[in-house]
């Protein structure tokens, strides 16, 4: 079982609108609304790739309830711990005349101590029948930076293997806590590392100063698809050494670009679930969140594209001076 934890969970409205202008009214010609939230994102692809997984996270509301109705409506399986503030909704315009995409979140809902404590509780419960969880998303108020990293501590003493993909000071605190996966994009990896990437090599030796921080395995997110530093499965009880992998898919013009790192993320998961080679789970993840793009609406994918899409995405391995954890 794979479950996937969203505490900043949303509605997400998701609006195409030509040639937009500030001050101007505007009609859309297309819309959408989903439940959001990375970790709702994630296990909506799962679900669509035939992963058993369960959402949990915070709803609460008048939206939590909407967000709660529509994973039901989308068969998803989930258990949220009910709150007493409002979850949020987020909006994101995109304009297919310019292929600028426009996003508004809400900061999202106050947690209070009691309520926290029944997540904790709720989720080390659900996770004595997982295998993995993924930790993923910007945190709702109230709650601690330092969360996703307790929780990745309390995961590994039940033996359950941590993803974890969120940005900014969570991010630094989850690090340190050694999560055996992190995804972040290039943006969120460069203002970890302090500075900017420009070739592969450079996104190379980034991915080694992620590991330095405990982490066992990091992988970049890029336009085009990413850099790896996988290890495979140890041999004998030996650990495995670090492999360092470039994946390429051309890039499309992009129908809308929310969510397509959450579906990047949960065909990684996805294709390790099933035991798959590394460069397979890359393969598979890369066209998850090539797919994505093509979709109105965070973590959509088409399981007969993502099968097309696999065998155009390129791996080769990068070869950097740095030494190996």
């Amino acid at each position: 079982m794979i479950i996937t934890v969203t505490l900043n969970a949303a509605i997400d409205r998701s609006l195409v609108v030509p040639n937009i202008r500030l001050g101007h009214r505007h009609r859309a010609v297309e819309q959408t609304t989903l439940a959001g939230g990375k970790g709702v994102n994630v296990a909506r692809t799962l679900k669509t790739l035939g992963q058993p997984v369960i959402a949990t996270g915070f709803a609460g509301g008048a939206t939590g309830t909407r967000v709660v109705e529509q994973l039901t409506r989308e068969s998803i399986l989930n258990d949220f711990v009910r709150i007493e503030d409002e979850s949020r909704t987020n909006t994101a315009v995109f304009d297919p005349t310019s292929g600028v995409q426009t996003e508004v979140n809400e900061k999202g809902p106050k947690v209070n101590e009691r309520e926290l404590e029944l997540f904790r509780d709720k989720l080390l419960y659900l996770a004595r029948g997982a295998d993995v969880v993924v930790l993923a998303g910007s945190l709702p108020r109230n709650v601690p930076e330092t969360i996703y990293a307790d929780l990745v501590r309390e995961l590994h003493r039940l033996d359950v293997r941590v993803y974890a993909d969120t940005d900014g000071e969570p991010f630094r605190h989850v690090l340190k806590a050694e999560p055996d996966v992190v995804t972040p994009n290039q943006l969120e990896a460069e203002e970890v590392v302090g500075h900017e990437f420009t070739t592969d090599e450079d996104y190379a030796l980034a991915i080694h100063e992620l590991i330095d921080h405990g982490v066992r395995e990091a992988i970049m997110t890029l336009q085009d698809g990413c850099v790896a530093g996988v290890r495979d499965d140890p041999a004998n009880g030996t650990p495995a050494p670090l492999r360092m992998l470039r994946a390429r898919i051309p890039v499309r013009e992009a129908v809308a670009g929310i969510g397509a790192g959450d579906a990047f993320l949960a065909g990684l998961v996805a294709a390790r679930y099933e035991r798959r080679s590394e460069e397979d789970a890359l393969r598979t993840a890369v066209a998850c969140g090539s797919d994505a793009t093509q979709r109105l609406g965070a973590g959509i994918v088409d399981p007969h594209q993502v099968d097309r899409l696999i065998h155009e995405v390129e791996i080769e391995p990068i070869a950097v001076a740095a030494d190996d954890d």
